[in-house]
């Protein structure tokens, strides 16, 4: 859909403000993008170290070239910028602990890769791995990177190749060190043996929150604020935006619709039209009497090509099989909807076709096939002289096919079996391969060249022979009007002009029936918006600096216009997003309440004063946390576990209670001779832990982020 080009036919006037909006963005790019800010050449900062722009942009290139287009620029900026910054903060750690990785360093872990040993490329005449093809490799790439689009991506890809070895040996080195100083001792490895393998026998009394009711407790705003405070960095929560918009998709009317249709029915029939070349009436063949359908399709605009292929019933969609299969050669159904288009169709041809076919094929590849490795020289004249004497040996005895295909055929997998490609059907194979063994009759052998070499062909099966079509369809793509993308166009600047001039959002899209979208807490660095997609121009409109609460802007989209209004700012601090505060507080409120009024020092009391009863439970340990009848308490199982016996201990709090429990029995494990087994299994879960080393000194780490800048 050609919006922009639309927008730029509608006048010389809009032509000229277009372009005095452009001077003026130029102009404030100068200035309010910090261009003459020292930080206007940086994305970012790590560690005091500059993440600068062209630094930055190769690495989003490079993103966006291993995702082949699939990935979003914001995708790609944000893989960059955790790249970037992940290289800098081990960089600067292992600065701090002495250890540099140098360039050797780094040439020794390239030559050991497996993909690299391994590579023919790299090999010498005895076969063995040669490092100075490697170095004539780079050499050579290096070269070509300004020759063409191709060799620049090529070097840029070996480039980070080689950032991602030294990436890798900076962070596993660093990880090395850090994993080397989370050993433990046999006398930890003692305490866990014991802690893990001890159980208790208790009796107790478990008071759970739910006995108190939450009316009987009062959480206020500032009990929320102090707790928010106690645990800043729980709640620590980015800059957001509200907004809410108006769409107005550009999608085809019933004029539209009907204009279409009309323009396909006039192409039926040959008709009479004028031709300036030759200044009279001439006669132009439509659709029921043309011939050549892939140059009539061409000549009239079709919005797909003429499809050679034949079809049984079963492989149509279900308007072809019910409305054309069965009909005549060159009548006409249609116009027809359907998939997103208006179209003509009608059966050029019919034919009886096997379902499927069973064969076998000798493949001979030349130079240049799809197939064909540096060692293939010989060319396609060549190679056709060769088959053409195996068809004549197999032509005067079959039997010797298989013998030929183990021996000659380079597709190894059906020349195992001596050339069986067993049974399969019409669209398995390419249109040339196919078209011979399904047009032709079993036993017959020829040759059919292919993007893959010269086959030599044995026709040894068919199966359930059916009619088989061949269907020409003309189509146009269903699509919008000028003159309705001009009055979309215009509902969208309409509804944009007057929200500008004060008129509430809500009512005047209640005027005209439009359906007013809200967002909240959009982020600086998200791009999709619910409802319209990917859409980063909208979100960074928001966190402009020239951007207010209430501005109206209209956006142009892949489907049409969207007018949007910044609702609210939302500023750096925290937030309970996800968070159920007020539920914290009332648990530790309610704790607070049993605490105070569990004042007895006899398990019996304490049960009489909560309103509940003493409870048993047998062989309570922390591998097996469950006291009976209420449940698994693991945190609370962590405490009983290392009381004495028959001693009261009151006030364990809990995640869903209080509990007041007296052991009255312990059982230790065993004393072992050695607790080396419990020692290792504490490292093991240590270094397990590897994931959360970067996490931890990248939040030690100072990171200033200016991608908002410029993305």
């Amino acid at each position: 859909m050609a919006v922009l080009s639309k927008i730029r036919e509608r006048s010389v006037f809009l032509i000229i403000i277009i372009a005095m909006a452009l001077f003026a963005f130029v102009l404030s790019g100068l200035f309010d993008a910090n261009l003459f800010n020292k930080n206007a050449t940086n994305i970012g900062e790590v560690n005091g170290e500059a993440i600068g722009r062209e630094e930055f942009a190769q690495q989003v290139e490079f993103y966006r070239s291993r995702s082949n287009g699939t990935s979003t620029n914001i995708q790609n900026v944000n893989n960059a910028w955790n790249s970037l910054v992940r290289e800098k903060i081990y960089e600067t750690q292992l600065k701090k602990s002495g250890v540099v990785v140098g360039e050797r360093d780094v040439w020794e872990a390239i030559i050991s890769q497996p993909s690299i040993q391994n590579s023919p490329q790299f090999v010498n005449e005895a076969g063995i791995f040669d490092q100075e093809k490697l170095k004539e490799y780079i050499a050579t790439i290096k070269d070509g990177a300004e020759d063409s689009e191709e060799g620049k991506a090529q070097w840029l890809a070996w480039i980070n190749y080689e950032k991602s070895i030294k990436n890798n040996l900076e962070q596993n080195t660093y990880n090395s060190l850090i994993k080397a100083g989370l050993g433990s001792t046999l006398l930890e490895g003692k305490n866990e043996y014991f802690f893990k393998n001890a159980s208790v026998d208790l009796d107790y009394v478990y008071v759970p929150f739910s006995s108190i009711s939450d009316s009987l407790i009062q959480v206020t705003d500032e009990d929320v604020k102090n707790y928010i405070k106690k645990h800043k960095k729980e709640f620590k929560s980015e800059a957001s935006r509200d907004i809410e918009f108006v769409s107005f998709n550009i999608a085809p009317s019933v004029e539209d619709e009907q204009e279409i249709k009309n323009e396909l029915t006039k192409l039926i029939e040959d008709r009479e039209e004028y031709s300036s070349a030759a200044k009279s009436s001439v006669n132009v063949t439509g659709f029921k009497n043309a011939t050549n359908m892939a140059e009539f399709n061409a000549e009239n605009g079709s919005d797909t090509s003429f499809d050679t292929s034949f079809h049984v019933k079963t492989d149509l969609t279900k308007i072809l099989a019910d409305s054309v299969f069965n009909k005549n050669i060159n009548k006409v159904y249609g116009p027809y909807k359907e998939a997103g288009f208006y179209k003509l169709s009608k059966v050029v041809a019919v034919k009886q076709l096997p379902d499927s076919v069973r064969a076998s094929h000798i493949l001979l590849p030349f130079a240049g096939s799809s197939i064909a490795d540096p060692t293939i020289t010989q060319t396609e004249e060549d190679v056709m002289k060769v088959a053409d004497s195996i068809l004549a040996v197999v032509k005067a005895d079959a039997s010797k096919f298989e013998e030929i295909a183990k021996e000659m055929s380079v597709d190894k997998v059906s020349g195992a079996k001596g050339g069986d490609l067993d049974w399969f059907t019409y669209k398995t194979m390419i249109p040339e391969f196919r078209d011979y063994v399904f047009e032709n009759n079993v036993g017959d052998i020829g040759i059919v060249k292919s993007q893959f070499g010269v086959h030599i062909i044995k026709i040894d099966g068919q199966k359930n022979k059916q009619r088989a079509v061949q269907i020409a369809t003309f189509s146009k793509l269903i699509e919008p009007s000028e003159n309705t993308e001009n009055q979309i166009f215009e509902q969208a600047e309409t509804f944009a002009s007057e929200l500008s001039s004060g008129k509430s959002m809500e009512e005047l899209a209640k005027e005209h029936n439009y359906t007013v979208r809200p967002v909240f807490n959009l982020e600086a660095f998200d791009d999709n918006i619910v409802g319209i997609g990917s859409q980063r121009q909208i979100v960074r409109w928001t966190f402009e600096e020239n951007t207010n609460e209430n501005d109206i802007k209209r956006f142009d989209t892949d489907n049409g216009y969207v007018v949007a209004k910044l609702v609210k700012k939302n500023k750096a601090g925290y937030s309970l997003k996800g968070k159920n505060v007020r539920g914290i507080i009332l648990n530790e409120k309610k704790a607070n309440i049993i605490k105070e009024r569990s004042t007895a020092e006899s398990l019996e009391e304490l049960a009489k004063q909560n309103n509940t009863s003493v409870k048993k439970s047998l062989a309570i340990s922390n591998t097996s946390p469950v006291f009976s009848g209420e449940g698994r308490f693991i945190d609370v199982a962590g405490v009983v576990t290392a009381l004495d016996e028959n001693k009261l201990t009151k006030n364990i709090v809990g995640k869903n209670g209080v509990v007041f429990a007296i052991v009255t029995k312990k059982t230790l494990p065993t004393e072992l001779k050695n607790y080396n087994a419990s020692k290792k299994t504490i490292e093991r879960e240590l270094q397990s832990k590897n994931a959360l080393i970067y996490e931890a000194i990248k939040d030690n780490s100072e990171i200033e982020d200016n991608r908002a800048f410029f993305y």
